[in-house]
């Protein structure tokens, strides 16, 4: 069966001397793997669309098991994360983590356009530690694993948040933080940068302007729920930090 669909290829590997195996989240069957026969070749026409981030449509004959690429349409290369190493860092880590936290031929269209839009932000330069903080939001949200970022996660009260516990999953009040002591104290700037990430809707992010030390926090943060709460390791976040401390 021959199914037609726009993609991104969110994983690459070598399949013996000339083939590839790809794996795209589609904007239609959601995440699948395939075969991309003779990609490796630099003549060949399934060369460039095969490419890690590659957005583009896709002609895939679909069987019982791994498909095989027929043809392909780019759309966009997103050219300026793969000429900027740190740009292509932060990409690579989006796409494993979507590619770890997600089943194939799960169909999600909503996704699909937001990993879209995750990478064009990145492209077009928008910074690229706060689109990887909604990122890691938005995943975590879609594993069902989301923390509480709006209100004390043990009384429920909205003011005075100004810690996060990794152990309770949440925000933890002046009242409540003696029932963690290993909670990270946030500034109240921090703690609304978390919820508004939590909320936002990517396709309304403006222009973006927040302090390192504050950016630092919200990193750690979210580095250390995700390795709490997913047990993913990824290979991309370990080469992510290796740069981000050469910066």
């Amino acid at each position: 069966m021959l199914i037609k669909s726009e993609a991104i290829v969110i994983r690459t590997s070598d399949y013996g001397e000339s083939n590839k195996v790809v794996t795209v989240y589609t904007k239609d069957f959601g995440k699948m793997g395939m075969m991309a026969r003779g990609a490796k070749k630099t003549k060949s026409r399934l060369s460039s669309v095969s490419q890690l981030f590659t957005h583009a449509h896709f002609l895939i004959q679909k069987g019982g098991g791994l498909g095989s690429l027929s043809q392909g349409e780019i759309i966009n290369t997103f050219r300026a994360i793969k000429q900027d190493i740190f740009k292509t860092a932060y990409a690579a880590y989006m796409v494993e983590l979507l590619d770890k936290t997600t089943e194939d031929n799960e169909a999600s269209p909503a996704l699909f356009e937001f990993l879209k839009l995750s990478l064009t932000y990145l492209d077009e330069g928008v910074d690229p530690d706060i689109l990887k903080a909604i990122f890691e939001m938005k995943m975590l949200r879609l594993s069902g694993v989301s923390p509480q970022v709006d209100r004390c996660v043990l009384c429920g009260r909205r003011e005075a948040i100004f810690s996060f516990s990794i152990g309770e999953g949440g925000f933890l009040c002046n009242q409540c933080k003696h029932s963690d002591p290993n909670a990270l104290v946030l500034t109240m700037q921090t703690a609304k940068l978390l919820n508004l990430i939590y909320h936002i809707d990517l396709s309304r992010l403006g222009k973006v302007s927040v302090k390192e030390e504050t950016k630092k926090t919200l990193n750690k943060v979210l580095t250390t729920y995700i390795d709490e709460y997913t047990g993913v390791r990824l290979k991309s976040k370990r080469f992510l930090d290796q740069l981000q401390q050469f910066e």
